[in-house]
């Protein structure tokens, strides 16, 4: 059952303009925000690439490739952060005057993951340099594999080390041991923009630059995408990054793929948030490598050409329609499968179905997660052609470190997992099919011992209640405007008891709700999605609900989404 509880609040100063509204300060102050300057996200306050580890040798391996006119690979990942990462890196390689780049993304069912010895095989002609983008720091076998042919390589990545690094030439990580950067948050896109900073900063002062010097912020559209999809934590470094971003986008100077996405998402660019690239524009280029490849969420990024980019986007869209039927089917069959999981107490839930496809496990883990509160890992065989091996995704809660909780399983029964890695809150990891069984046990028997029982309770953290009629228009716009929200920087819920005064069924399961606030009378328009199941809902309930713009033909109003329900 989840349970509803309260941010802790800190006292606000009195020293915020007095056009930010009151609200908006209390729901600063929960995240940590005390003052106007923690959310002046302008680009004059991000990091500097100077303490980014590992940073001089790569761009000093840049410049000579550049110089001497290398024919480069950018070895990306077929996730959004490793697309956005790999055309930024395209994109920015040619303004800084390389001329021979190239890119190259691994094939899920083909090469595996990462830069590995099937990529590197694949690539003909050999080049000269290969840079990798949000992967690499796990990639031994496929940077030996490309040092025997010759290739130099430089490794970006923001994945957690193991316990041998790879032999590459250069690598960039703000999460190696001793990495003096001081946000370890970036996402893989992230690290691959500083790197190309970095490399900007060296050839001006060496007098190397172009003619005229690039202006790399043009590239922040997809490093906002990237960030914001990846689910990584919205530190300030990172708000910065997307809010420039979205500025770029809500201005119509994007690229043109992601004018495209916002488009096929039926989203308006004058108006994107955060949200959207998380929830509508991510999952359409996720869609991608999930089930095809995602060299055509690349070229989507990467062409200037406005019509191809809405051919291409258009591709993608319809890509993740059949992503989503088939998540539903899979997720239907995971929800049986788990019926049973409260009876007999399982703390760490792994799920394997032959019949799943390996490039949506994750998503199946994801929903798993969030209704059973429990870390998941969901498994499918590796390929059709492989059944004998498979490919777990995994998701966790919080407090459980879900790739830490692999390698302690890797050091307690070595070799039962083929291969991991990822962050604390998601994972992969591939294994033997002989081996679920065993791995299913060990998983469960780490989770219990590691994982406390309270924190198997399902919790829903709240700003509190709303006073009467603070729900208004204005501050439905400064609430959107003021992010950007996400990952460790939630967006602000309210939640509060209202007497239900009508309501309406949409399409097969969503209600539109009329609620009136037993306070003062006021009436509140409000819409709960997939709520429906066939019971109406309480006629006085507590409520928990972002307050959102409603935009309907051009007229704007306020509107509460709700997000819980439960009698008061």
């Amino acid at each position: 059952m989840l349970q509803l509880r309260r941010r802790e609040g800190r006292s606000t100063p009195g020293n915020w303009p007095d056009s930010v509204h009151p609200v908006l300060r209390q729901v600063y102050a929960a995240r940590g925000v005390l003052v106007p300057a923690e959310v002046e996200h302008r680009l004059a306050r991000m990091l500097s690439p100077q303490t980014l580890g590992g940073i001089d040798a790569a761009v000093t391996l840049l410049l000579e490739a550049i110089r001497a006119d290398w024919s480069i690979v950018v070895a990306g990942d077929y996730d959004c952060d490793g697309a956005t990462g790999t055309a930024v890196a395209v994109r920015g390689l040619r303004l800084l005057g390389a001329r021979r780049v190239s890119y190259a993304i691994p094939n899920r069912f083909v090469h595996g993951y990462g830069l590995s010895p099937a990529l590197v095989e694949s690539l003909q002609p050999t080049p000269q340099l290969i840079v990798t983008v949000d992967n690499g720091v796990a990639s031994v076998a496929g940077v030996a594999a490309a040092k025997a042919r010759g290739i130099r390589v430089i490794v970006t990545d923001h994945h957690l080390p193991g316990e041998q690094l790879p032999d590459c030439d250069a690598m960039v990580n703000p999460n190696l041991p001793g990495d003096l950067f001081s946000s370890k948050m970036l996402a893989g896109v992230g690290v691959m923009f500083y790197l190309l900073l970095g490399l900007r900063a060296k050839m001006r002062e060496q007098g190397a630059s172009p003619r005229v010097e690039p202006d790399l912020s043009c590239l922040l559209d997809l490093v906002a995408l990237g960030t914001v999809a990846d689910l990584v934590p919205l530190d300030f470094n990172n708000r910065v990054l997307v809010e420039a971003g979205l500025q770029r986008i809500r201005s119509g100077r994007a690229c043109a793929g992601i004018l495209a996405l916002v488009e096929a998402a039926k989203r308006s660019p004058a108006t994107v948030c955060s949200g959207d690239l998380g929830f509508s524009v991510g999952p359409r280029l996720n869609a991608a490598g999930r089930l095809e490849d995602m060299r055509l969420g690349v070229e989507c990024l990467l062409t200037d050409d406005v019509e191809q980019a809405r051919h291409l986007a258009e591709r993608l869209d319809g890509i993740n329609r059949e992503r989503r039927e088939l998540q539903a089917g899979m997720v239907a069959e995971a929800e049986v499968m788990a019926a049973g999981l409260d009876h007999i107490e399982a703390v760490g839930v792994a799920l394997y179905e032959p019949s799943w496809h390996a490039g949506v496990v994750g998503l199946v883990a994801s929903k798993l997660k969030e209704r059973l509160h429990r870390p998941v890992i969901a498994f499918a065989p590796a390929s059709e052609d492989d059944p004998e091996h498979l490919r777990g995704s995994a998701r966790s809660i919080a407090g459980f470190h879900i790739r830490d909780a692999l390698a302690a399983i890797d050091a307690r029964q070595p070799g039962l997992i083929e291969r991991f890695g990822g962050h604390a809150m998601a994972a992969g990891l591939s294994l033997k099919a002989t081996d679920y069984p065993r791995f299913a046990a060990a998983f469960d028997a780490i989770a219990t011992e590691l994982i406390a029982p309270e924190r198997l309770q399902a919790l829903l953290y709240t700003d509190g209640e709303l006073p009467p009629g603070a729900a208004s228009l204005e501050l439905a716009r400064q609430l959107r405007q003021a992010g950007p929200w996400g990952q460790a920087f939630p967006e602000p819920l309210f939640d509060n008891l209202f007497e239900c005064a009508g309501w309406k069924v949409m399409g097969a399961t969503h209600l539109r709700l009329q609620l009136r606030d037993p306070r003062d009378g006021t009436l509140h328009d409000a819409v709960m999605f997939n709520a429906y199941h066939g019971q109406p809902p309480p006629p006085r309930l507590r409520a928990a609900y972002e307050l959102i713009v409603n935009d309907w033909q051009g007229r704007e109003t306020p509107r509460l989404l709700l997000r819980h329900i439960e009698p008061a």
